[in-house]
C-alpha cells in the first residue's frame, strides 16, 4: 500500500473489527478526564486537520456512522425546492472569547462561497440565530456538504487565522501552537456539547517527521497516539493497539486510550474529529 492509502485506514471500518480481534474493548463507555498526546507526520496537513477539528464547528456534523446531525444548526429547511435553505442555529453557543454565536458570524463565513459548484448567491440573517443561503442552483445535499471543514465558523468569518490565534466555538481552546510543528489546546468548560462530546481535559499534537522517532515516543510514553509508526520496536514492546493490524500499522496507540465503536471514515483521525471523540481509560 502506498503511504496515502495507509493513512485512508486511519478510518476504516475494518478497524473495529482488526482491534476487536487483538483485545481492544471497544464496549467502554466515554470517560471525561486525562490529556491526548498525538505524534503525526509533517506531510498531509494533520496537525491543521487536528487543530481545527477540536477548535471550530459547522453548521452541521456527519457522525461517525455516516448520520447527518445539527452542529450549530438545531434545524433546517429547504424553502423553494433545493435552492433556499433556512438554518436555525443554537442560541447556547459562545465563541472561546465570550461572545455569542450570531447568524452575522455565518454570514461572514459563508457568504461568496461556493458548495459542490452551486455558489452561494445570497447569505443574509433574517434574525440573530436564523440564516438565509441562496443558491445559484438545486442542491439538496448541501446540509451534508456544510458538514465539511472548509465551512466551518469562526467569529465573522475569521477561520483562516494561524493555528495560534484561532478562536472558535468548539470543545477545545487553543493554549499555544506552532505552525506545522506544535499545538495545545484545553477544553472549555460548560461547552455544549459537555456529555457528548470533548472527553480529554487538554489536547496536545506534535509534529515528528521521523517514523522511527514517532514510535519510540509513543514506546517511551512521550505520546498516546502516533501516526505511522516504525513498527518493529512497538512489535518488540507489545501492549499497544495497532491500526488497522499489527502487519500495516497506520496508527498506533497506548492501551489505555478510548476509541469509540465506531470511527468516521471520510477523513484521516477519525474525520479530524479524534479530540472530540476519543478519550482516555
Amino acid at each position: 500500500m502506498t503511504r496515502i492509502d495507509r493513512r485512508a485506514l486511519f478510518t476504516s471500518g475494518a478497524a473495529a473489527a482488526l482491534l476487536a480481534a487483538t483485545g481492544t474493548s471497544l464496549a467502554a463507555s466515554p470517560r471525561a478526564g486525562g490529556a491526548l498526546r498525538l505524534a503525526l507526520p509533517r506531510d498531509g496537513g494533520l496537525l491543521e486537520q487536528v487543530a481545527r477539528g477540536a477548535v471550530l464547528d459547522c453548521l452541521t456534523e456527519v457522525a461517525p456512522d455516516g448520520v447527518l446531525r445539527g452542529e450549530l444548526a438545531t434545524n433546517w429547511r429547504s424553502v423553494e425546492g433545493a435552492r433556499i435553505w433556512r438554518f436555525d442555529l443554537r442560541a447556547d453557543v459562545q465563541f472561546h472569547t465570550g461572545d455569542p454565536l450570531l447568524a452575522s458570524d455565518v454570514v461572514a463565513a459563508l457568504q461568496g462561497r461556493s458548495v459542490a459548484g452551486a455558489a452561494l448567491a445570497e447569505v443574509t440573517a433574517l434574525n440573530a440565530h436564523q440564516v438565509e443561503l441562496v443558491l445559484t442552483q438545486d442542491n439538496p445535499h448541501l446540509p451534508y456538504l456544510l458538514a465539511g471543514a472548509d465551512y466551518a465558523i469562526a467569529p465573522q468569518g475569521q477561520g483562516g487565522q494561524p493555528l495560534a490565534q484561532l478562536v472558535g466555538t468548539g470543545c477545545y481552546r487553543v493554549e499555544r501552537a506552532q505552525e506545522g510543528r506544535h499545538f495545545r489546546a484545553t477544553k472549555v468548560a460548560g461547552h455544549y456539547k459537555e456529555g457528548q462530546a470533548g472527553w480529554v481535559d487538554s489536547l496536545e499534537v506534535i509534529v515528528i517527521p521521523d517514523p522511527a522517532v514517532r514510535a519510540e515516543a509513543l514506546r517511551d510514553g512521550f505520546v498516546d497516539v502516533a501516526a505511522l509508526p516504525q513498527p518493529q520496536e512497538l512489535l518488540k514492546r507489545g501492549g499497544f493497539r495497532y491500526h488497522p493490524s499489527a502487519e500495516d500499522m497506520a496508527l498506533a496507540s497506548r492501551s489505555d486510550v478510548g476509541i469509540p465503536r465506531v470511527v468516521g471514515r471520510q477523513a484521516a483521525l477519525d474525520d479530524g474529529r479524534i479530540s472530540e471523540r476519543w478519550w482516555r481509560l
